[in-house]
This record gives C-alpha cells, structure tokens and sequence, in this order.
C-alpha cells in the first residue's frame, strides 16, 4: 500500500521541527526567558509569512474548535450561576426556610467567592496550560451545584454557594485570557461579544428548562433541589467535553498543522501583547497597580454590577404575575440581552468607540430604571417594558472586557488586570443584592435608585476613559519620534490581511521618507503596553 503523500510531508514537517540545530538553539537562547511565541517560532524554519488565504483559513479553524467551547463554558457558568434566581419563585425561601436578609447573603457569598479566588485565578491562568484549567473548572462547580441538591438550610446552602463560585472564578479570566491568545485585537470585541451573549441564551434556555422542571412534583425533592441537580451533572459532562478538545495555546494545538500554528502565532504579532509566557512577573504586578487604566475599568465594571440579576423574578412578580408567568416573562428578557450584547459589540468594533456606545446602553438601562420607580404597580406592560430596558445593560460587560483585553500587554499584566477588573465585578455583585432586600417588595424602591446612580456614574467614567487613551496614544507617538520611528503608525492589529496589505506600502514609503524605523519589534517580548511605544491604544 502507497503511503499518503500528505501524510508523508506532515511527518517530515513534524520531525524538522522536532529537529533542533544548535542554530535554533542559539536562536532559542537569545529569547527572554518564558516567551514560548518567540521560542515556537524560533523552532521552525522556513517562511514565516501568509497570505489572506492563509489567515483566513486558519481563522475559520480557530474559530469553529475554540469559539465553540467558549460560549459552551460561559453557558453553564451562566446557568448555574442564575440557577438561584430561577428557583426563587418555586419555595426556595420557603422550604429552606430563608429569613430577612439570608437570601441576598446566597447571591452575594458566590461573588465573595469569586472575588477571594481572582488573584489565585490570575496566578493559575499564568502557570498552568489554559485548557485544562478551564475543563477542571467547570468539573468542580458543576460537582458544587449537583451536590447541592442535598442541601435543606441555609448554611449548607450558603457553604456550596461559596464552593460554586470559587470554582466559577476562573472561567471569565479563561475566557478573556483565551481571547486574548487567538485572536487579533480587530476580532477579540466580536468574540468576546459572543460569548458574553450566552448570558441571554442562558435566561431563554433556563427560563424554558425550569419552567418544565417546575411542574414536576415529588415527594422526596424539592423543585429547587431538581433543578440543581440536573443542572450541575449537565455542567459535569461539559467539563469533559473541554477536556479532550479545548487546545493550550496556539502552539500546542494538535488540531492545527504545524505551517497552521506559525500562522496562528504571527497573527497575532500586531497585537504587541504577547500571548502566552508562564512566568510570573512581579514587576507586571505592580504596574498593574499604578496603571490609571486598570482602575478606570474597574469602577466600570463595579457600577454595573448590581442585584437586579439576582432579584429579576421577584422583581416580576411583584408587578402581579404569577410564578410560571414570571418565568416564561424572562425569555425576553433573554432575547433582550442577546441582541443588545452583539448589537454592542458589533457598534463598537464599527464606530471604534466602546466609550460611547457604552454611555449610550448605560443611559437606556437608566431609562428603564425611572420607569419601574414611577410608574404605578397597575400598568404592568409599562413596567415589563422599563424592565427591559434595564436588561440592556448586559451590553455593557463584554465591551468592558473587550476594552481591557485590547488595552493590556504583558503576560502577568494581563492575567492581574482581568483579576483586578473581575475583582471589581465580584464586589459590585457583592453589595448589589445587599441594595435589595425583600423587604422593599414589591417597589424595590432602594436598590433601584442605588442602580440609577450607578447607571449615570457608568457613562461618565466610559466617556472620561476613551479620552485618557487618546492621551496614551499621543504620549506613545511622542516615545516613537524620540527614538526616531515615525511618530504616526499603522494599527496592524485592527486591519484585516487585504488592508493590512495596502496600508504596508503606505507604511514603508512613510519609513523611507522618515529614515527607516529603529528599534526592535516587542510583539512577543513580554514587554507591558506602557513601556512598549509601538503598543496603540484602542478606544
């Protein structure tokens, strides 16, 4: 039998670049330590140039094997999460006997949790491959939920709540750190955009599936119990399914060719930022701390962070709707979000501004707020519709991941400033539903006017923010005519490969004209954004 010649030549790919000359060990050497991009390169001869066809074949690979597992991993995160919401109208409070504050203190203890884990997350999202520390993530929360079926009172409830979000706390750093190692800067909102959307699928799909659970009457469980359990051995299964096919990193991908990686890698050397190292750094930490940027996203994501997620049904149903009917009332409240979260993040990328468009969606959740504090209990559908619009904040959260993702450069930097940023997601989540109590039913007249305040305060900060990054970038253009680079560059990172192409041209005359550029290229040096001055600064 004649052997595959596409088979043969793959095997030879394979064994060259299993080869290493001691050229390609010099070559190694000369690379600061724990840069694993510039050391993959270094391994493989040949020309390390593509074509649009090429990229663009790639990208579709990507896209169709990690893309996939991304939103599936930020689904179940979704719905076990919300499961405690959906089972709050089916005698939760009830039959575990809750009291005064006790059901606020299960929403807030998961976001506690998360928020203790985040530097541990940071610290395991550097070390150790991103794959399987996603699959035994999602192992051990869904494990959390199943067993807390078992669960009658309240301290067992609130000690498997904390256990969930321990575990959950590192599937948004995962999924912003796996972001930020695929794809281009161009692509990331989109992407990111995508799997926040599940956040909406999750409330249509969670609504249907516990409204069909909620029929089901035993006498040995109750509902809530039903559904955490089947909820939590779904999740289960999931994590395995991440375990056999979520790849490391672009170089570690069994399912790309070995021509495919180089492409998959040089894609991304217009990003500036890196993507992979395992090597803590300490002085990435600190510039973390003192980075204006890193706190600008963080009182962001904190003022959107409230307890109209955990309180939405009760919310609902003291608009006067039964409990099935406030289930069945959350599936547009789902759609709502979906299209809010891809209309944003599709605007953004168009507009190249998430500062307005994050303003724009922050004064229409506010909209909705003054509606639900001043119209009458009796005008339901006005009250559903203000309802609604607050929904629409769920568009707010991806664009800010997005915008930290595209700003932050530096392995260590990155992981720590996602940390920080969820940091303040979690404390936000924290004292949201603490601005709740059910005792303010049915106007909830406290915890909405603390969300209005925030609403306003978020399209501030959003408009402050794009213009302290045109700042950066004026600074960085004045470091480049310093060295004597041109001051004015192509953002490569936020061009596809055909204008990428054109603009090149454009480029070397002005370079010519400029005396060349000096330097050299830190793409993959593990180099911080503010200490790189080829790093541009996206709005």
């Amino acid at each position: 039998m004649s052997a595959n010649p596409r088979a043969v030549a793959q095997a030879e790919a394979d064994a060259d670049a299993e080869t290493i000359t001691p050229a390609v060990e010099t070559r190694i050497e000369a690379i600061p330590r724990g840069e694993k991009a510039a050391q993959f390169l270094a391994t493989v001869s040949g020309d390390h140039t593509f074509t649009p066809e090429e990229e663009k074949k790639v990208l579709r690979r990507i896209d169709l094997r990690v893309l996939p597992l991304l939103l599936g991993a930020y689904f179940f995160q979704q719905l076990d999460k919300s499961s405690l919401s959906y089972v709050s109208i089916f005698g939760l409070v009830e039959d575990a006997h809750l009291v005064g504050q006790q059901y606020s203190w299960l929403g807030s203890i998961l976001y506690l949790a998360q928020l203790v884990m985040q530097p541990i997350a940071a610290l395991v999202l550097v070390k150790l491959p991103t794959g399987k520390v996603i699959a035994a993530a999602i192992f051990l929360w869904g494990s959390s939920l199943a067993i807390m079926a078992a669960c009658t009172d309240f301290p067992s409830l609130l000690g498997l709540r904390f256990c969930l979000g321990a575990f959950e706390s590192m599937i948004a750093p995962s999924c912003i750190a796996v972001t930020q190692m695929w794809w281009r800067r161009g692509e990331q909102t989109w992407r990111a955009a995508l799997w926040n959307s599940m956040n909406g699928v999750t409330a249509i799909v969670g609504s249907l599936f516990t409204y069909g659970l909620g029929h089901i009457h035993s006498d040995t469980l109750y509902s809530y119990q039903t559904i955490f359990m089947l909820c939590g051995l779904l999740t289960v299964v999931y994590s395995l399914l991440v375990l056999i096919f979520m790849p490391d990193s672009p170089m570690e991908a069994k399912f790309l060719h070995e021509r495919e990686k180089v492409v998959a890698v040089e894609r991304l050397r217009a990003n500036q930022m890196g993507i992979i190292s395992r090597e803590w750094r300490w002085d990435h930490v600190w510039e973390t701390l003192y980075d204006v940027k890193t706190w600008i996203w963080f009182l962001l994501i904190i003022s959107i962070s409230g307890g109209i997620s955990t309180f939405g049904s009760l919310i609902i149903t003291s608009f006067g709707y039964e409990n099935f009917d406030a289930i069945l009332f959350n599936l547009p409240f789902g759609a709502v979000q979906i299209v809010v979260i891809l209309g944003g993040g599709w605007l953004a990328t168009r507009l190249r501004t998430k500062g307005l468009v994050i303003a724009g969606i922050a004064a229409v959740a506010a909209v909705g707020t003054i509606l639900l504090l001043t119209v009458s209990r009796e005008q339901k559908g006005v009250l559903l519709f203000g309802y609604y619009l607050v929904s629409c904040l769920a568009g707010i959260t991806p664009l800010v991941y997005a915008w930290e993702a595209q700003n932050t450069a530096g392995d260590t930097k990155r992981k720590c400033t996602s940390a920080v940023v969820l940091i303040g997601m979690c404390t936000g989540n924290v004292i949201g539903p603490q601005l709740y109590s059910l005792d303010q039913a049915p106007e909830y007249r406290p915890g909405l006017i603390s969300n209005l305040v925030m609403f306003i305060l978020v399209a501030i900060i959003a408009i402050l923010a794009d213009a302290y990054l045109y700042r950066l970038n004026r600074r960085h253009a004045k470091k480049r005519e310093a060295v004597g680079k041109n001051a004015q560059v192509v953002d490569e990172s936020m061009l596809g490969k055909e204008k990428l192409q054109a603009s090149k041209a454009l480029e070397v005359e002005d370079a010519g004209a400029a005396g060349g550029q000096n330097g050299v290229d830190k793409g993959f040096l593990d180099t911080t954004d503010l200490k790189n001055e080829d790093f541009i600064y996206v709005y």
